[in-house]
């Protein structure tokens, strides 16, 4: 997926700026070596960096990163693959935001950080989990397949697993979670009814490969329409966010 990273900043900061209260959970101490997995634009990064730690911000969109080293000249950005990275050295956490639930190799992922960590770090992340955006996801597929479009709307570019399900894959691996929960997060869409559009433009895209201009538009036109009457609140319109978030430490 080629990623807007213009767009991503502007219209979609949400996603790092709920970010900000997982930090909490990674607790960062003075002097640490963590990665960023997923790091996108790179605005947690910056952040785990002015608390005093030495951060690598990884992301396989070669856009993502470009953008990040020009707004944080300062920090360590690199192209990598999630599910296939590897250091010559050892960290103290690896911490993701909004990233795994595109990583579709969840274990190949997940071995990744076993392998990055030191015994005893820690793997702190938030992700989207079971039925996370279900009712826009659903709104979608009936949509795609009244204007005969069924195998677009069959696809899933994202992952959303339970939290039996991801947590078990971590203790799998050799990790023990700490914590654990999933959670609902309705979550604001910017720009009124332009928002349920905006928002499937942006991370969407593989729903609508191939279909013309005019078409598409009147096709995300219904969609919104779909979901207005659950996604209304007092004049804004709030898409159906569910998040997994944990804590494991590497054995």
């Amino acid at each position: 997926m080629k990623w807007n990273a213009e767009l991503y900043d502007d219209k979609h900061a949400f996603v790092y700026q709920y970010g900000e209260s997982v930090l909490e959970l990674l607790d960062i101490k003075q002097g640490e070596q963590i990665i960023d997995l997923g790091c996108g634009t790179g605005h947690l990064t910056k952040q785990i960096k002015d608390h005093g730690a030495e951060v690598t911000g990884i992301d396989a969109s070669a856009e993502m990163i470009e953008k990040a080293e020009k707004e944080f000249p300062g920090v360590d950005f690199k192209v990598a693959d999630g599910a296939n990275f590897h250091f010559n050295k050892a960290f103290d956490a690896v911490f993701s935001n909004a990233a795994l639930h595109w990583m579709h190799k969840a274990d190949d992922v997940i071995k990744c950080v076993y392998d990055s960590l030191k015994p005893g770090g820690r793997f702190v992340a938030e992700m989207g989990g079971k039925d996370n955006n279900k009712h826009m996801i659903t709104a979608t597929q009936q949509v795609l397949e009244k204007h005969g479009y069924k195998k677009l709307g069959e696809r899933r570019p994202w992952y959303f697993p339970s939290l039996g399900e991801y947590t078990g894959k971590l203790e799998a691996r050799g990790f023990r979670v700490t914590f654990a929960a999933h959670f609902d997060r309705p979550t604001l869409l910017h720009d009124g009814k332009q928002g349920v559009t905006k928002w499937l433009n942006m991370f969407g895209p593989a729903f609508f490969e191939g279909i013309p201009a005019v078409e598409l538009k009147e096709i995300l036109g219904e969609i919104t329409d779909l979901l207005e009457p659950t996604y209304e609140k007092d004049g804004n319109l709030y898409a159906d966010y569910k998040r997994l978030r944990f804590v494991a430490i590497k054995e």
